[in-house]
């Protein structure tokens, strides 16, 4: 999973447990950070809401792209978000659709992603 997927994911998590910015936690201008796994830092996100006695309940991912094609990945996809996350694959939804060749993603020059999360207190 590339990092279009996770940005759009971060920020909600972090947001619905009332955190500041993935930049603040995990500067980019850090070496520490340079180069590191998207998945790695999606554990920590989640290391953060378990600080405050808080977990991810279900994720929704809608992916905007006319290329590459995500229908064959995403049940792996979900695999990979629910093992970081503590999460069944059944309360992870990843979709994937593409801009009808329309502007800057229709031309393939980007990707786009969007994420809602649900937070709740304690263990499910």
């Amino acid at each position: 999973m590339r990092m279009y997927l996770f940005t759009p994911l971060w920020m909600p998590l972090l947001g619905a447990a009332g955190l500041k910015d993935i930049g603040y936690y995990f500067p980019p201008e850090d070496p520490a950070y340079k180069g590191i796994s998207s998945m790695l830092l999606l554990e920590k996100v989640n290391s953060l809401l378990k600080d405050k006695g808080l977990k991810a309940y279900n994720i929704d991912i809608m992916v905007i792209s006319e290329t590459p094609k995500l229908k064959p990945h995403i049940d792996a996809m979900k695999d990979n978000l629910g093992r970081a996350l503590g999460l069944p694959p059944d309360r992870i939804s990843v979709k994937a659709t593409t801009n009808e060749s329309l502007g800057a993603i229709g031309r393939r020059e980007g990707i786009a992603a969007q994420a809602c999360v649900t937070v709740i207190e304690g263990e499910v």
